[in-house]
C-alpha cells in the first residue's frame, strides 16, 4: 500500500498515522470521521490480486490549523436529556452519529471487496458480511431508553463527538491522565494527544494539586473524545487539603463548575456508605479507591452518612441540567486478590443499584464502577451480579488485574482481566499502564497502557461477535500470509512498533518486500512453502520468489 497518511496532534516522537481520512454522512447530516486502510495489492509472484480498504474509527479529531477542535450544536442546559429524549422515542442527531460510527462504514468495505474481482478472498469473508446486523439510530435510542448504554456529553462540551458506551456495543477504553507532584498541564497535553492516537475513546482527568482547573479547561477544549473528572479531587484541593473539611455546600460548588466548564461524565462515590467501613477492617489492602478513602475518612471522623448519599437528589438535579453522565464510583473495589468479592465490595454494587434506578427516574444517564482485583474465575460472577443490581446499566472496570504480582507488568494483567471481563458485557475498560501501583505514567507509559488495553478490548469484541471485528483480523492474516508488510503495520494498534521491529533485523531498501522475516528465513518460511503445496492441482508450478 502507498505510505498515504492524515496529519494527527501527536507529540514528534511519532510519525503521522498510515490511512487516509474520510468522511460517512448520519441520517442527520454529520459527518463521522474513519481512517481508511488502503490495502495493497497482492504480489505479482502470488497472483497479484487487488485488496480491499477497511475503515477504523477516528479518535483524533479534527484540529484547525491555530489547534483549536470545530464545534457540533448542542442543546442548552436544561433542556431535555439524552435519556428523556430517547424514552420520548426522539432519535437525536447523536443517537444518529454514533450508529453511523459503530457500523465501522462496512457497507464501503462490502462494496471495496466486491470491486477487487480477488474472489478467493470475497470466498472467504463475504459469508461473515452477509450475517451483520448494522446499527440503525432507532436501535441506539432504543437501548438508550432502556438504560442499557449511555452517550456521555454534555451540552457544554461542543468539541466532543458523541459515542456510546453499551454492552451491545464495542467496547471503549479510557486513558487516565492529569496532573499529579512531578507533573504539569503541558506534559498532560502530550498525553492527551498519544492517547487519541492510539485509540482512546474516552479521558478522565484525575488532576491533584494547584493546576486541576487550568488543566481540566486545556484539555476539554483540546478533547474531540468525552472528558470524565472525579469532583472530589477538586474539593479536597479548595478545602485546603483536609479531608475533614470536604463539606456538601463545597462539593456542589466544584461540581456545578465543572459542569458548566463541560465534563461530560464524573466519577462519584455516593455508594460507599458508613456501615460498610467497618467490613473493609480486616482486609488485606484497606481502601485503595482515593475517592473512597476520602469519603471514608470524613464519615468517620464526623460520624456522619456520606453527603453524596444523602444529597443524591441535588447531585441528579445538576447532573441532568447539563446532561452530564454519572459514572457511580467503586469506593470499595479491592485492591488485591485476598479481599476481592468480599462483603464490603458488594454491598457497595447493591447501593450502586439503587442509585443508579434514582438516576434513571430523574432522567440521567448512568454507569456503574467494577473492580479493581479480582480472581479470573471470578469475573463472570462479577459481571452477572452488577447486571443484576444494577438493571443492565454499562459497567465500567478497571481492568481487572487478575493477579497481584504483576509490578512493571500490571498493563498485562489488568487487560488479561479486562478482556475476560468485557467477553462477558462489561462495556468499557479503564486502561491500566507499568506504572500502575508503581508512579505517575509518562507519555510512554501510556502509549503503552493503551495500546494493550484496545487489544483487550478487540479480542472481547471478536468473541462478543462485534459487527466488523473480526475483519481486521482476516485481513491482517491475509497481508501475513502475502507478505505485504505495509498492510501488516497498518492494521496493526501500534503502526510504528510494528515497523521497527520488523526493521531491527530485516531493514534496507528490500525488506518491506521479502517473502519472510528473520525469525525464519526464506528456506524454513512454511507460509512461504504454503504456496507451493496445491499449485500443481492447477497444472503449475508456482515460483518461491524471496521479493514482490
Amino acid at each position: 500500500m502507498a505510505d498515504t497518511f492524515h496529519s494527527t496532534p501527536s507529540s514528534s516522537s511519532f510519525p503521522p498515522l498510515p490511512g487516509d481520512r474520510m468522511w460517512v454522512s448520519t441520517p442527520h447530516g454529520e459527518r463521522v470521521p474513519f481512517r481508511a486502510i488502503h490495502l495493497s495489492d497482492t504480489p505479482l509472484g502470488l497472483g497479484g490480486m487487488k485488496n480491499p480498504t477497511l475503515f477504523l474509527n477516528d479518535t483524533v479529531g479534527d484540529p484547525k490549523p491555530d489547534g483549536t477542535l470545530p464545534v457540533r450544536e448542542r442543546p442548552q442546559p436544561g433542556s431535555p436529556t439524552l435519556l428523556e429524549c430517547a424514552r420520548a422515542g426522539t432519535v437525536t442527531p447523536e443517537m444518529s452519529y454514533v450508529a453511523t460510527r459503530e457500523n465501522l462504514n462496512l457497507e464501503g468495505f462490502k462494496e471495496s471487496l466486491l470491486a477487487t474481482n480477488n474472489h478467493a478472498l470475497i470466498a472467504k469473508l463475504m459469508p461473515y458480511l452477509e450475517g451483520i446486523a448494522l446499527w440503525t439510530p432507532e436501535r441506539v435510542r432504543d437501548l438508550v431508553a432502556k438504560r442499557h448504554a449511555v452517550i456521555p456529553l454534555n451540552v457544554r462540551h461542543p468539541e466532543a463527538l458523541p459515542m456510546i458506551i453499551g454492552r451491545r456495543f464495542s467496547t471503549k477504553v479510557n486513558a487516565n491522565i492529569g496532573t499529579s507532584k512531578g507533573s504539569n498541564t503541558e506534559d498532560e497535553i502530550k498525553k492527551l494527544a498519544v492517547a487519541l492516537r492510539f485509540g482512546a475513546d474516552t479521558v478522565m482527568d484525575l488532576s491533584t494539586g494547584e493546576a486541576i482547573q487550568a488543566t481540566r479547561e486545556r484539555l476539554l477544549r483540546h478533547s474531540p473524545v468525552p472528558v470524565g473528572t472525579v469532583p472530589l479531587y477538586e474539593v479536597l484541593e479548595a478545602v485546603g487539603g483536609d479531608p475533614m473539611a470536604l463539606s456538601w455546600d463545597a462539593f456542589k460548588r466544584v461540581m456545578e463548575a465543572q459542569c458548566e466548564e463541560g465534563v461530560d461524565y464524573m466519577t462519584l462515590h455516593a455508594g460507599l456508605l458508613r456501615a460498610d467501613i467497618e467490613k473493609t477492617r480486616h482486609r488485606m489492602t484497606g481502601i485503595v479507591s482515593r475517592g473512597g478513602g476520602l469519603m471514608a475518612r470524613w464519615m468517620q471522623g464526623h460520624n456522619q452518612e456520606n453527603f453524596l448519599f444523602t444529597h443524591f437528589d441535588e447531585i441528579l438535579r445538576i447532573a441532568r441540567h447539563y446532561d452530564v453522565t454519572l459514572s457511580l464510583g467503586d469506593g470499595l473495589r479491592p485492591g488485591s486478590l485476598f479481599d476481592a468479592n468480599d462483603a464490603a465490595q458488594l454491598s457497595e454494587l447493591k447501593t450502586l443499584g439503587h442509585l443508579n434506578r434514582l438516576a434513571g427516574d430523574a432522567g440521567v444517564q448512568c454507569m456503574i464502577e467494577g473492580p479493581g482485583h479480582v480472581p479470573l474465575e471470578t469475573i463472570a460472577r462479577n459481571q452477572a451480579l452488577e447486571t443484576e443490581w444494577c438493571d443492565g446499566a454499562p459497567f465500567y472496570t478497571l481492568g481487572p488485574l487478575v493477579c497481584d504480582t504483576g509490578a512493571g507488568y500490571d498493563h498485562v494483567t489488568a487487560a488479561i482481566g479486562g478482556t475476560v471481563m468485557a467477553s462477558e458485557g462489561t462495556a468499557m475498560l479503564c486502561y491500566v499502564t507499568p506504572k500502575e501501583h508503581l508512579g505517575l505514567p509518562n507519555v510512554d507509559d501510556v502509549r503503552e497502557g493503551l495500546v494493550v488495553f484496545r487489544l483487550a478490548a478487540h479480542a472481547a469484541d471478536v468473541a462478543k461477535g462485534i459487527p466488523g471485528a473480526l475483519l481486521r483480523d482476516h485481513l491482517m492474516s491475509s497481508a501475513r500470509f502475502e507478505f505485504r508488510w505495509l498492510d501488516q503495520y497498518a492494521l496493526s494498534f501500534d503502526p510504528e512498533r510494528a515497523r521497527r521491529f520488523h526493521d531491527e533485523t530485516l531493514g534496507g531498501a528490500g525488506g518491506n518486500h521479502a517473502h519472510f522475516c528473520s525469525m525464519c528465513g526464506p528456506q524454513y518460511c512454511p507460509m512461504r512453502l504454503a504456496h507451493t503445496l496445491f499449485s500443481s492441482e492447477a497444472g503449475e508450478e508456482k515460483a518461491l520468489p524471496s521479493n514482490g
